[in-house]
């Protein structure tokens, strides 16, 4: 038997890549399903995006000033802050308030808590949560996917100014001459409607939502390309889809009529994002390879609860704020056993 012996140049032992590497890479993942939601739904998706950025960059940097701490914007955390949230929120919000949720986010997600690292909840979410309780009507606002003229005109919310009350967009969405919308949301449908919209529009983003939300297959392949580069925990999502998956079965199996399928669960709303990019955040999750699972399956055991017997038609977003509050207690449950003792 002859033994293969390779030969190959320093050096043999390579670093782990850096935080800025990472929130680099997790900016490219974005960037995507930035672009698919900007050909989605125009001109204000791409003015919200950059606005809520701008916020969650400018708040950052003042935070910094006011702490007397370096410049921290160079390590992209705030950049994936601001486009996680422009993602989650609706294409017809407008900018003032996706600058007040672009500041939430980084004050009180982030700098209270001491800055990155240190945060207990995923700051993007902190901002969404703010906005939802601050504004309800604007962010339960919905408009049509693929209008004709989306990319001649702004949806007439967006431009409101600040602290006014924004206008109705009925109108408008007559002027696009779109047919069969209903606005609301394929959760909204099936919540208080009870209609089903096909699996195929869900997985595919052929369907009106939060800005970033729709496309499930999008969202998976720019997940994989970071769990590829092994620059995210894949058992987060996975444990996340599969907790939402078999909480939803039973229910589904016993009145198919009443509730919907774990495959409408798993297309529907944010939970793929949610699942992908906001529940794996590395600082509000646990680390052990026990509680990574633990943790998941409680997210999308939560989510599904809050979606079937919640007033609202979503829950990703409290569900994840909830995992991220029981984190600590999980990290520590799950402990590996120490080599040579029994507990």
């Amino acid at each position: 038997m002859v033994a293969k012996v390779e030969l190959k140049t320093s050096p043999h032992l390579r670093s782990a890549p850096s935080v800025d590497q990472i929130m680099r890479n997790v900016v490219y993942a974005l960037l995507p399903i930035v672009a698919f939601a900007i050909y989605q739904f125009g001109l204000s998706v791409l003015v919200l995006t950059i606005t809520v950025v701008a916020s969650c960059l400018g708040t950052e940097r003042l935070f910094n000033w006011l702490s007397g701490k370096p410049n921290t914007l160079s390590d992209w955390s705030a950049v994936i802050t601001g486009l996680l949230l422009a993602l989650t929120l609706p294409p017809a919000f407008p900018l003032w308030m996706g600058a007040v949720a672009g500041f939430t986010a980084i004050a009180i997600g982030k700098a209270l808590f001491g800055g990155l690292g240190f945060n207990v909840f995923n700051p993007a979410l902190v901002g969404r949560a703010f906005v939802q309780a601050a504004f309800p009507v604007a962010i339960s606002t919905w408009t049509p996917a693929f209008a004709p003229g989306r990319f001649m005109e702004f949806i007439p919310s967006t431009l409101a100014l600040p602290f006014m009350k924004p206008p109705a967009v009925d109108d408008w969405i007559a002027t696009q001459a779109v047919d069969t919308f209903t606005g609301a949301t394929p959760l909204a449908q099936w919540k208080f409607d009870g209609e089903i919209v096909d699996s195929w529009s869900l997985f595919s983003g052929m369907t009106t939502g939060s800005s970033g939300e729709t496309s499930a297959l999008l969202i998976l392949a720019c997940g994989a390309y970071l769990a590829l580069r092994r620059m995210m925990n894949w058992q987060i999502p996975a444990a996340m889809l599969l907790g939402a998956a078999l909480t939803a079965l039973p229910f589904w199996l016993y009145a198919p009529e009443t509730y919907p399928s774990p495959v409408f669960v798993l297309f529907s709303g944010g939970l793929m994002l949610g699942a992908v990019f906001m529940a794996s955040d590395m600082v509000a999750s646990p680390v052990t390879p026990r509680g990574l699972w633990i943790y998941g399956l409680l997210i999308g055991f939560l989510t599904v609860v809050i979606r079937f017997w919640g007033g609202l038609p979503e829950g990703v977003m409290y569900a994840i704020l909830l995992g991220n509050a029981a984190s600590p207690l999980i990290e520590s449950i799950s402990q590996p056993r120490i080599y040579g003792q029994k507990n």
